[in-house]
């Protein structure tokens, strides 16, 4: 494609996929709320609050697609989630409705799931069980894209990232860890496949233990590559396990089932 906008571009996923989404279109479009720091010949930079309207606006004009990393991705105080992650998403649906609605590839989470137990294996189909506020926005992010997708034709990937990084840092991204060039390999199936709809698509590796089934999504031709396992022997090197009775030992969401409502000023 000829413009590809990734917002959230200085966030720690944004950072590490900024020099391999450059495979995906001639330009990128990169935005945060935070400086980008200096600009390649092939990128675009831009500063943007996504909780305000007129700067998404002009954000996704003249962009063929989007990778919606951006808004707040831990549990906060609900102001902020509200702002970045409820406001925001709808400001940049209103955007992408008014631009031609470029496919959305929306980062979602493991948190909108993440009071099933680790005994459990999901598909894409299973009801919410958010693990916090943060998992809550991410339960709008999904419902909002379905609406958009049967009221308008709306196409977004909903992809429920697991633990996306270098590798997995404890026992548990042993069943939720994506590596990054598998993310990548994912992205560019969704933007290659000629009907995307709107799908759930768990985002992990092709892991060993992995709790999640993306059979339904084989349309898509994304085979991910890598494996968790390879790490195992590190882990139980270096990591201490949890107990058993630990709530990061029980349910997939891991830390976040136990984080409190975080009060505001």
């Amino acid at each position: 494609m000829k413009r590809l906008l990734v917002t959230g571009a200085a966030g720690g996923l944004g950072k590490a996929m900024r020099g391999r989404l450059k495979s995906v279109a001639d330009t990128l479009r990169l935005s945060d709320i935070v400086d980008l720091g200096d600009g390649q010949p092939h990128e675009e930079l831009f500063t943007c609050d996504l909780g305000d309207r007129d700067q998404v606006f002009r954000l996704v004009e003249g962009c063929d697609g989007i990778v919606h990393l951006g808004g707040i991705s831990v549990e906060d105080k609900f102001s902020k989630i509200m702002n970045a992650n409820i406001l925001g998403l709808y400001n940049l649906y209103e955007a992408a409705r008014a631009n031609g609605m470029p496919r959305i590839v929306f980062a979602s989470s493991n948190h909108t799931i993440g009071f099933y137990q680790q005994n459990e294996y999901l598909n894409g189909d299973v009801p919410f069980r958010p693990d916090g506020l943060y998992g809550v926005s991410k339960c709008f992010g999904e419902a909002l894209a379905h609406m958009y997708h049967d009221k308008f034709g709306q196409e977004t990937a909903l992809v429920r990232i697991g633990s996306c990084m270098e590798k997995p840092t404890n026992h548990r991204m042993l069943s939720t860890w994506m590596s990054r060039n598998d993310f990548l390999s994912m992205i560019e199936c969704i933007f290659r496949v000629p009907r995307l709809g709107c799908p759930v698509i768990w985002g992990c590796s092709n892991n060993d233990a992995k709790w999640w089934d993306n059979a339904h999504v084989s349309y898509l031709g994304w085979k991910p590559k890598d494996n968790a396992e390879q790490f195992r022997a590190e882990l139980d090197a270096t990591v201490p396990r949890p107990a058993p009775e630990d709530p990061i030992a029980i349910y997939q969401g891991g830390p976040f089932v136990r984080d409190p409502i975080f009060k505001e000023d």
